[in-house]
Order: structure tokens, then C-alpha cells, then sequence
């Protein structure tokens, strides 16, 4: 106990460098609760754009359809698979693509057209809450179809007008029809929004007499189960078929995020960096202005323990001031970002990888966000403590004593 009220003393005595080296780990500290905050959020958000809206946690295809998509290489029985998938506690849903063109009085592009089951795909994809114009698919209504944000402005067609389709089916005849623009989506991701139009299940099948089967099952897995595991537990349903992550399909998406977390932990690091060369220069004046005292000390018995620990009790307090403080600011500063964000309008319709972004950059308030800048700010102290108090701890009380 004598030891934290000789540290607190001595912590007390010299106040502007306290103040200094506080405000300097405080202000440190703040910094990278918001930034790791930041980053977490926008990886958060660009992950589950990936997966709400496009991918899913994974893709299960026929075996060669994606060597060579093509309208005949489908699942044979889907509902077998989708049945065995919802037993294991995974929600899937089947799709139908294909690729044809779409035309609107002078204006023509290629197209991929998306067949999906309206209220099954509800369960698995959040593409239905990205509707700018209209409204999503409705079985009801099979002569509708939503069309991506830049397909609709290429074609320049407006809600409640006509499209004319054309493809071939898989009879081998012409699949053509007309079909009215019932919905148009916001920015999602450059293919979806260049090119597709998608369809309910039925009028797919219906247009390209593909009566049976799916190109693609999308698949969510449960929140506690990894998505390496999930994968492992997929593929021993889906024997014969190609199953895949969306890491594997999204390779260099993946990477990037990856290397967006890594680029965080250099961030921490040379931030931190700088608060230790600062530590370290405080505690190594606080024990240059106290080697006669010290030299005492040890000369009254206490040894190169005890004085290591004064130095340790000091930099605690520091620190333990500095995580208070730090987070006093901090954690209010990300709860007002989780909740309103920064506003990006001007980045409204930039994308990142083919992904659109989202104009509201909100940060992520979690357990993690807040330990792993404490964590590291603990650690670069500790480091930085470990020679002052080596150089306390081995101080010659005669020549300390001495010292002037």
C-alpha cells in the first residue's frame, strides 16, 4: 500500500508533466477508439453489403457453371438441397440466371436476368430494402421486373413503362416478352446496377421454359457458426456440387479487408509508438530527478525490487488515468457516430471493388473496438517502462546519494 501512495506523490509532485503526459496518452487514446471504430464500421458495412445484398455467406453451383455459365448447367433438385440446408439451421434460397438484352424504344444493353423466389430470397438477401424508385418483386405481378440504377437511365426508362426482352431459351428457341419496370434499385454493386433486371422465379422459368432446376443456391449461415465451418458443413450436403465462400468468389474484396484490418494494427502501432517515446522520456526525467531519493531508499534496505515497482505503480497511474480520460471522450464520440454517422454525400454512387458505398459512413461501437486500443496503449507503456525502472532498480545508493 506504501508503494501506490509514494507513487501517487510522486505522480503529483511534478504536475505539468503529468498533465502533458496524460493529455498526450488521452488524446492518443481518443484517436484510436474513433479511428478503430471507423474502420470497423465501414468494414461492418462493406461485409454485409457483400453479403445482404449480393453474395451470401456462400454460393452453391453446379459443377462446371462457373468455368462455363450457361443456362443448362443448373441443380438438378434444388428443394432436396434447400430442404437438407434448413434442417442444418442454414437459410438458402435457389436463383435462375441468365443473360440476354433489353430494349426501350431506341435504347438497347446486355443484360443478366435474375429469377429469384420472392418471398424465400427475402429470408437469405435485403436487396428488397434497396428499391429507390417503385417496389420489389411481387408474384402477383409476373409481368414486373426491377432493374438496376444505371440500366434504367440507359434505357431511360421511368416506372410503369415497358422493356422488351430477348434471349434464348433452353428449348432452344426465342425468349422474348415485354415486362413493365415495377421497381429500380439503388447503387449496389457495379454489375447490378449496369445490367441486371430481375424477375420472379415464375416468369424466369416461363420465358426461358426452364420448368426445374437452379443455376445458383445462396446460402446464409447461422451467426455462431464460422464461415470455414460453414463451408465444411455444406459441402457434405452438397455432394457433386461446387460450393464456395464468398472469399472464394470475391478474392480480392476479401483481401482488401483484410488488408484494411491490417492497416488498422500499423496505425496502432505507430501512433503508440509515439506515446512510448514519450513515456519513456517521462519516466526516465522523473528518475533522473529523483536519484538522490531513490539512492536513499535503497539505502534504507528497500531493493532493486521495490524500486521497480515504485516506477511501475507510477506509469499505472498514468495509464489508468489516461484509459479514463481517453475513453471519457471516446466512447460518447463513437456512440454519436454509430448512431448518426458522417455524411458522404458526395461520395453517393462511388464504389470500392464493384461494391457501391454507402453515403452514411456510421462507426461500429463494440467490446472489441474499445479493449484493442486500451490493450495496445498497456502494452507500448509497458515497454516503454521496462528501462527506466531497470535503470532505478540498479541505481548505486553511495554515488546516488552523492548525485547532483
Amino acid at each position: 500500500m506504501e508503494i501506490w501512495k509514494t507513487a501517487w506523490r510522486n505522480v503529483l509532485r511534478s504536475r505539468r508533466r503529468t498533465y502533458v503526459t496524460v493529455s498526450a496518452m488521452s488524446f492518443a487514446l481518443w484517436v484510436m477508439v474513433l479511428y478503430s471504430g471507423l474502420v470497423a464500421g465501414y468494414l461492418r458495412d462493406m461485409e454485409r453489403s457483400i453479403l445482404d445484398l449480393e453474395i451470401g455467406d456462400l454460393q452453391v453451383h453446379a459443377g462446371d457453371y462457373q468455368e462455363d455459365p450457361s443456362l443448362y448447367a443448373r441443380i438438378d433438385d434444388p428443394e432436396a438441397l434447400l430442404g437438407q440446408l434448413q434442417e442444418q439451421g442454414f437459410q438458402a434460397t435457389p436463383r435462375l440466371l441468365a443473360w440476354g438484352m433489353a430494349a426501350a424504344d431506341e435504347s438497347s444493353a446486355g443484360v443478366s436476368f435474375r429469377g429469384v423466389e420472392v418471398a424465400q430470397d427475402a429470408q437469405v438477401s435485403r436487396i428488397y430494402e434497396h428499391v429507390m424508385e417503385g417496389s420489389w418483386l411481387d408474384p402477383a405481378d409476373p409481368q414486373g421486373v426491377v432493374l438496376g440504377r444505371r440500366l434504367a437511365r440507359m434505357l431511360g426508362v421511368a416506372l410503369g413503362e415497358e422493356i422488351v426482352v430477348l434471349s434464348q431459351g433452353a428449348d432452344g428457341a426465342t425468349a422474348a416478352d415485354l415486362f413493365t419496370v415495377r421497381g429500380v434499385l439503388q447503387s449496389i454493386a457495379d454489375a447490378t446496377d449496369r445490367a441486371a433486371v430481375f424477375m420472379t422465379a415464375g416468369a424466369f422459368r416461363e420465358l426461358f421454359v426452364v420448368p426445374l432446376g437452379a443455376h445458383q443456391i445462396v446460402v446464409r449461415r447461422p451467426a455462431e457458426v464460422e464461415l470455414d465451418a460453414a463451408a465444411v458443413a455444406v459441402r457434405e450436403l452438397a455432394l457433386g456440387l461446387d460450393v464456395q465462400t464468398w472469399r472464394d468468389l470475391m478474392p480480392t474484396l476479401a483481401s482488401m479487408l483484410d488488408s484494411a484490418r491490417g492497416a488498422m494494427l500499423a496505425m496502432f502501432f505507430i501512433v503508440y509508438l509515439a506515446i512510448a517515446v514519450l513515456i519513456l522520456n517521462a519516466m526516465l526525467m522523473a528518475v533522473f530527478e529523483r536519484i538522490r531519493e531513490l539512492g536513499v531508499l535503497k539505502a534504507l534496505g528497500v531493493g532493486p525490487a521495490g524500486i521497480a515497482g515504485l516506477v511501475w505503480a507510477e506509469a499505472v497511474i498514468l495509464t489508468a488515468i489516461s484509459v479514463v480520460v481517453g475513453l471519457m471522450l471516446g466512447v460518447p464520440t463513437l456512440l454519436y457516430l454509430a448512431i448518426y454517422g458522417i455524411e458522404l454525400t458526395s461520395m453517393a454512387g462511388v464504389s470500392v471493388m464493384g461494391m457501391a458505398m454507402d453515403p452514411m459512413w456510421r462507426a461500429e461501437l463494440s467490446i472489441d473496438v474499445v479493449v484493442a486500443p486500451v490493450g495496445a496503449l498497456v502494452a507500448i507503456v509497458s515497454l516503454a517502462v521496462v528501462y527506466p525502472s531497470l535503470k532505478a532498480a540498479w541505481i548505486d545508493p553511495v554515488r546516488a546519494i552523492y548525485h547532483r
